[in-house]
């Protein structure tokens, strides 16, 4: 049986960020709940905000543009704009995905939307709604998106209808796989369906690294939960919160392919927003979830282990202090974007929501990688990079990898030095790694401009 961290021992953080400078800024506020951030490949932050509105803001400077008004989002308590994520060829195929809350007949609903986004007059238009009437509700509505091998993932909650989440029929507490198009994937666990799990209550984080999707999810009163999503699986709710650790969910856990989390709180946190780290602007940071939270209004450090699939320690970060914390997005120079969720919910009163960045400002960006074996330059690059290594090391295997954990190239080495074409992958960080057998095994990342 898992062990339950305490709290107790989040909270005796030790400072380890002393050997990098962190560095917190405002970049903009006056925000009402920036829902959702994503780092485009234009190197703009995209972001929802909860009244419609989807925006993209260049981070130097905060400049930001309204790209577009969805006058058809209704908020109802946590309910309106929320879960955005960018075609992963953006450069050819510019579509931006959208989730949010509507009326229809006076039933509140949820929908997915594709827009178009036209770069001339930087506006999103032709709006497709590619997914429809998924149950909403003043509470629990998910609805994180990320797109993996071409597939829509999205999260939904129970729409405050606990049944829901293990009703196979329903749409409500599941994470989803859809086509891009909004068509059910032949190979979905259910034919015909769009789930991929079930037994969820609120999940609102959802990053795929390491090969693995994994998922923040607001428990109840108890257990708020860390998951690695797999096909099929159940995960619990509401029979089960948390770990399998009473007889009745034993029995449960047993009966019903349960998996369970790979870390969870109580008292809870109100986990939220996700994304995964692995840059040496904060060594200390790397291979790590930097989850937000809401309640508990801290960002924290998950650390996984040497394999991926479990926490090994959490950590604040103590020098993010701007309440309640919804959202974060990391650029690929290592930067870290969050945002806050402090605006009165129904968007009434004062909007005071911000955007900040943490980062290093001692931090020369990503440097050529060299070492006595391998060196790999230019970095930053643009059209190739050029792999080096000691003289009669032959036979090595590269693979290029993005920051979703996904190979978009891959090949082999059969000389001392390689020149690799990277001219078709859109910008962004990449990590390359070099295999031989196990006798030359590294990565370093690289940013393709």
């Amino acid at each position: 049986m898992k062990k339950i961290l305490l709290l107790l021992t989040v909270l005796l953080v030790i400072n380890k960020y002393a050997n990098a400078q962190m560095t917190v800024r405002v970049i903009r506020d006056s925000l009402f709940i920036p829902w959702e951030l994503v780092y485009g490949p234009d190197n703009h932050i995209w972001f929802t905000q909860k009244n419609g509105y989807i925006c993209r803001m260049e981070p130097a400077s905060g400049k930001i543009d309204t790209l577009y008004n969805e006058t058809n989002t209704r908020i109802q308590g946590e309910g309106g704009m929320l879960g955005l994520v960018l075609h992963p060829q953006f450069a050819t195929q510019p579509y931006v995905y959208v989730a949010y809350n509507y009326i229809d007949a006076s039933v509140y609903k949820q929908r997915l939307v594709r827009y178009t986004y036209n770069s001339a007059s930087n506006i999103l238009q032709t709006p497709s709604i590619i997914f429809d009437n998924i149950n909403a509700a003043n509470i629990h509505n998910g609805c994180r998106l990320l797109i993996i091998d071409n597939y829509l993932y999205v999260t939904t909650g129970d729409a405050a209808a606990t049944s829901n989440s293990q009703n196979i029929s329903s749409l409500n507490g599941k994470v989803l796989r859809i086509g891009l198009d909004g068509s059910i994937p032949a190979d979905n666990p259910i034919a015909g369906s769009g789930l991929w799990s079930w037994g969820h209550r609120n999940a609102q984080g959802l990053v795929y690294a390491n090969g693995k999707l994994y998922e923040s999810e607001h428990g109840a009163n108890s257990d708020d939960e860390i998951n690695i999503i797999e096909k099929g699986r159940n995960y619990g709710w509401p029979t089960v919160q948390g770990y399998c650790n009473t007889p009745a969910e034993i029995t449960f856990c047993t009966d019903s392919n349960v998996a369970e989390p790979i870390e969870a709180w109580t008292p809870t946190l109100a986990v939220c927003g996700m994304d995964y780290y692995d840059h040496p602007m904060f060594p200390q940071l790397q291979k790590s979830l930097i989850m937000a939270t809401l309640k508990d209004t801290t960002l924290y450090q998950l650390k996984l282990n040497g394999v991926n699939d479990d926490i090994s320690t959490v950590n604040k970060i103590s020098l993010v202090k701007y309440k309640r914390l919804r959202d974060l997005c990391i650029s690929p120079d290592g930067r870290i974007y969050v945002s806050t969720s402090n605006s009165p919910s129904s968007g009434a009163g004062s909007k005071i929501d911000k955007i900040i960045e943490i980062y290093d400002p001692t931090y020369n960006g990503i440097q050529q990688y060299e070492n006595e074996i391998v060196s790999i330059f230019p970095n930053p690059a643009k059209d190739i990079i050029i792999i080096k290594m000691k003289s009669g090391t032959t036979g090595v295997n590269y693979i290029i990898v993005n920051i979703y954990g996904q190979a978009v190239m891959k090949g082999m080495i059969n000389s001392s030095s390689a020149t690799i074409d990277i001219k078709a992958l859109p910008a962004g960080q990449y990590k390359v790694l070099l295999q031989d057998d196990g006798k030359l095994n590294m990565s370093t990342a690289i940013l393709k401009q």
